[in-house]
């Protein structure tokens, strides 16, 4: 069957909630611990919050439905050519993003060059570009039935490398995965992700070989959507698909914990089944039933239409907002939370207010470039 060659609002609305969402968990305001809802899970378990990362690589497989069917048509040279580019791009942007701005302040307030040697090479950007990259291999040169198979070995093997590699008594702990002793191994404590209580990074190499099973997941939505179209058959058999998924998932965490900073394959299960359903609800509210009042799906859709530049400046405008001092000791972040948000409402609320308001200041800079129409594309 045919795709058909038109947009899908959901599909837009969707990537878009997946760039606001992401920015709000990742900016609470400082002075208060945020709602539990609101910060991911400490190891193993499950959290709203969870799910944000995840969708934005189904998300990227989404648009890879539409992208790659250009591809096809222009040559094996020309297809590698892209994608590698793409890849090399989007991983670069991840890593100067870790490494901005490039110099740091000593004790004495002196402007020092940042060093190389400390910075972190993988990250959020990193691992959606690997997806990006090897999940594009498999769609463009393998059938769909190849691709499935491929995708339950990744899911399978990764949890047989976890428990082979690991350590013998705790193979799956934050200190004796597999997925750590490759990243020491790979990069070094220096290069790892700090923010732990030690040296660990979430977005490390194993890790992304489950990661691309949510691209392609996301590649196979899409896919269908655009076949199907806007109907009862496509709705309720992604919602039927989304609900298996999930029944695997919370079957398979008695053996293998949902974790998302392990990237467990139940998170890869339950995550793609939670966005399956998101995305088969937002095509019966908005494409069949067209409940939109106040059009309210434009909102997302400012995000959806420059998602990469978005969560890179406010990943970038955040890393300011800490380097600018108010006085000797007091970062502007910091100041702005304590002197604003925690005195007009003290506690999670007020940090909470400030993630709110932090992504209006993102969504904002997003719709002058959407009334501009100017649209930063990688």
């Amino acid at each position: 069957m045919s795709l058909l060659k038109e947009r899908f609002l959901a599909l837009d609305v969707f990537r878009g909630m997946t760039i606001c969402f992401m920015i709000i968990v990742n900016t609470p305001g400082s002075g208060a611990i945020p709602y539990p809802p609101l910060e991911h899970a400490t190891w193993h378990g499950f959290t709203p919050t969870d799910l944000v990362f995840p969708s934005f690589l189904f998300a990227v497989g989404n648009a890879m439905s539409f992208s790659l069917k250009k591809y096809s048509q222009i040559g094996n040279a020309a297809f590698l050519t892209k994608i590698i580019k793409r890849t090399i791009l989007i991983f670069l942007i991840g890593y100067l993003m870790y490494w901005f701005p490039f110099f740091r302040l000593n004790n004495a307030g002196e402007i020092i060059p940042a060093p190389i040697a400390n910075t972190r090479i993988m990250g959020v950007l990193q691992r959606i570009a690997l997806c990006y990259f090897f999940g594009s291999l498999l769609v463009h040169y393998l059938s769909s039935k190849k691709v499935i198979i491929v995708s339950i070995i990744l899911l399978v093997g990764y949890w047989l490398l976890l428990l082979a590699f690991g350590n013998s008594s705790q193979p799956l702990s934050m200190s004796g995965n597999a997925g750590l002793y490759l990243d020491k191994f790979l990069m070094g404590n220096n290069h790892l992700y700090h923010g732990e209580g030690i040296p660990f990074d979430p977005e490390g190499w194993l890790g992304t070989l489950p990661a691309i099973v949510n691209v392609i997941i996301g590649f196979f939505a899409g896919k269908f959507i655009q076949e199907k179209g806007k109907t009862f058959e496509c709705v309720s058999k992604l919602m039927l698909v989304g609900a298996l998924f999930i029944f695997i998932a919370l079957c398979w965490n008695i053996v293998f914990p949902i974790n998302k900073k392990l990237w467990s394959s139940s998170f890869v299960l339950i995550t793609s089944g939670l966005d399956l359903i998101i995305i088969s609800a937002l095509l019966y509210i908005l494409e069949m039933k067209k409940w939109n009042p106040f059009r309210w799906s434009g909102f997302f859709e400012i995000f959806g239409r420059n998602p990469l530049f978005i969560y890179v400046l406010s990943e970038l405008l955040v890393v300011v907002l800490f380097m600018v001092h108010i006085g000797p000791k007091e970062s502007l972040f910091n100041y702005i939370n304590r002197t604003v948000f925690q005195v007009v409402s003290p506690g999670a609320f007020g940090s909470f207010l400030f993630a709110v308001f932090y992504m209006l200041i993102c969504w904002s800079i997003g719709w002058w470039l959407n009334k501009r129409r100017i649209y930063v594309k990688v």
